[in-house]
């Protein structure tokens, strides 16, 4: 039936409301598949002679219509779905996206992914002076400057602006300045002890 491909596209979107699903480029391509035959139906039946009771082709016409339609919002609801949960991570994660979810990702989304940050970044350095402000850095009021944290895999060496280099290796705990390993407990690299 037309439209059924696209309303189970929607459909398994919402069901992973958690986490990013794979894009569903074949299901899209078959759906596009539908919508041109949709398409050249309409187009053959407008360009063919009209007669009320020999080829009255309207109701058809107007059926297919609908359900072209119905295609496209669909389309356009899953991909502008995904797009919003890819800017709401660009906040959660930052710049850098975790394997699991870059891999799930089509070749446009990753573009717009890029350019987003990008576009997000150049604002960022027009806020607050000469170095600019950092908005997605304290997503949470800090209530101390300096927060206890354990470091879940081996990360290498962290210089601190102080000029103090710290060696985060997998299980040692550490007193950081909270601006500097706010990201690095975005990317799960760090964790916050309570």
């Amino acid at each position: 039936m037309w439209g059924d491909r696209a309303l189970a596209l929607i459909k398994n979107l919402e069901r992973c409301q958690d986490t990013m699903p794979p894009f569903e480029d074949d299901t899209i391509r078959l759906i596009l598949e539908e919508m041109r035959e949709l398409n050249q139906f309409i187009e053959d039946a407008m360009n063919s002679t009209f007669h009320p009771v020999t080829n009255n082709y309207m109701p058809g016409v107007i059926a297919r219509q609908a359900a072209l339609e119905r295609n496209k919002r669909c389309i356009l609801a899953y991909q502008w779905n995904r797009l919003q949960r890819l800017r709401e991570m660009r906040w959660e994660f930052g710049t850098i996206l975790p394997s699991d979810i870059k891999m799930n990702l089509s070749e446009g989304e990753v573009a717009w992914f890029n350019k987003y940050s990008k576009a997000l970044a150049n604002y960022m350095k027009t806020l607050g002076g000469r170095n600019g402000l950092n908005l997605a850095q304290d997503m949470k009021p800090p209530k101390q400057l300096y927060i206890e944290v354990r470091c879940l895999a081996d990360y290498g060496k962290l210089e601190l602006n102080t000029g103090e280099t710290i060696l985060l290796n997998k299980n040692t705990q550490h007193l950081i300045p909270r601006s500097q390993c706010e990201s690095l407990i975005r990317q799960g690299i760090l964790e916050q002890i309570d």
